[in-house]
């Protein structure tokens, strides 16, 4: 059974996402600049190959003014923290099975699929007879965000973490590693 409501979904704390962060980064003694190294560094070998421009302490460190960020910028940190995102989730929680995140090497980095989680979404849309507009109330968003995760590079990650508990599917089956053969998907 889906959930019906969204006040029956969990939701993701980003506020306890980015305190886990900060109170990592205070524990290793590292400042904002050497956590965006540490992070950057976990895909050395794909940096090397991309010659990409690394994260910004700065930015990290404004995550959490801002309160949310993009899910494929919290995998970095979540990769870092060695924590699934459904760590985050507080409210009544789906029980999804195993939420370990893949661990995609020096040479990759994780990814969310998100024409894959449209596609997932599609299907038990279909199957429940919902529409995109009835979808979308039911997991507190507009229609078009949830059409648009087809094509999209990018969502928040309070949006995919409500997807995947409405789906009731771990968000580990949504993320891959990617290395430079996929290009396109590591921007």
């Amino acid at each position: 059974m889906v959930a019906e409501t969204t006040g029956a979904l969990a939701t993701f704390d980003f506020a306890a996402f980015f305190a886990a962060v900060d109170d990592a980064r205070r524990t290793q003694g590292l400042h904002w600049y050497g956590l965006a190294d540490e992070v950057w560094n976990l895909s050395a070998q794909l940096n090397l190959e991309r010659e990409d421009h690394p994260l910004c302490g700065g930015a990290v460190s404004r995550l959490g003014a801002r309160g949310e960020t993009s899910c494929q910028y919290a995998l970095y940190l979540l990769r870092w923290l060695e924590r699934a995102p459904e760590a985050f989730l507080v409210g009544p929680v789906v029980e999804v099975g195993d939420t370990r995140l893949p661990d995609p090497g020096p040479g990759s980095r994780l990814r969310w699929d998100l024409a894959q989680l449209h596609a997932a979404l599609d299907e038990e849309r279909q199957r429940h007879r919902l529409t995109w507009v009835a979808l979308a109330e039911q997991i507190g968003c507009t229609p078009s965000r949830l059409t648009n995760l087809r094509t999209a590079r990018m969502a928040d990650m309070a949006l995919t973490m409500r997807v995947t508990q409405w789906l009731r599917r771990p968000a580990a089956e949504f993320v891959h590693p990617a290395s430079s053969r996929q290009r396109a998907d590591l921007l």
